[in-house]
């Protein structure tokens, strides 16, 4: 197993970041909170966890270890494959979603695309004895976890910034692609908010 990657960042797309380690590039799907923390050229050291398929081996890459966990714990919950783990932390921290499963909080989990109200339910069930008590203590901790991820134009504007765009034109992408997050109603998909605010900046170059 890959436990995790380390070099600098040779590459960054809409879903996924190539880092160099050895001379290879080694290419991993992330979240858009990960991608938010990267820079091109600069080191990076990445969590991994490999699924492996038939017909693919996909790597994906996490923050921290925390994180990773989560995403393998998740997919322990029959119905739940790496996309939809992925969906879940690019919804929620891992925190949140410990959370959300100890307080069977079925609300935090219909807002990540691909859980509706039954799906959620099943989900509870399934994950309340795997995922653990939230690490955060005290009411504090419990506030922060409650929050869940940075409102999406942050997390769009972070990654941006991280793809190499300059502020100003993070800010302008944003607010060209909010007429589209908005008829997505209250939990907008940030992954394809990304890569539409990457094809208005292309048009502006």
């Amino acid at each position: 197993m890959i436990a995790f990657v380390s070099g600098p960042v040779a590459a960054l797309g809409p879903g996924s970041a190539v880092v160099e380690v050895g001379g290879i590039g080694m290419a991993l799907q992330c979240t858009p909170n990960t991608l938010a923390g990267l820079r091109i050229g600069q080191d990076a050291r990445l969590s991994t966890s490999l699924v492996v398929r038939e017909d693919s081996l996909t790597l994906y890459g996490f923050a921290d270890d925390d994180e990773r966990q989560t995403f393998e714990l998740l997919q322990t919950a029959s119905g739940v494959g790496p996309r939809l783990a992925q969906a879940m932390l690019a919804v929620h921290s891992p925190d949140a979603l410990r959370l959300a499963v100890s307080t069977g909080d079925e609300k935090a989990l219909t807002a990540v695309p691909g859980i509706g109200k039954k799906g959620a339910q099943k989900l509870l069930l399934e994950l309340k004895d795997r995922l653990g008590e939230p690490l955060g203590t005290g009411r504090l901790g419990a506030q922060r976890a409650a929050s869940g991820p940075a409102p999406w134009t942050e997390q769009l504007h972070n990654a941006l910034v991280g793809l190499g765009y300059q502020p100003r034109e993070a800010e302008e992408a944003v607010v060209a692609v909010t007429p589209q997050a908005e008829a997505q109603g209250t939990s907008p998909q940030v992954g394809t908010l990304l890569k539409a605010a990457l094809q208005t900046l292309n048009k502006t170059r």
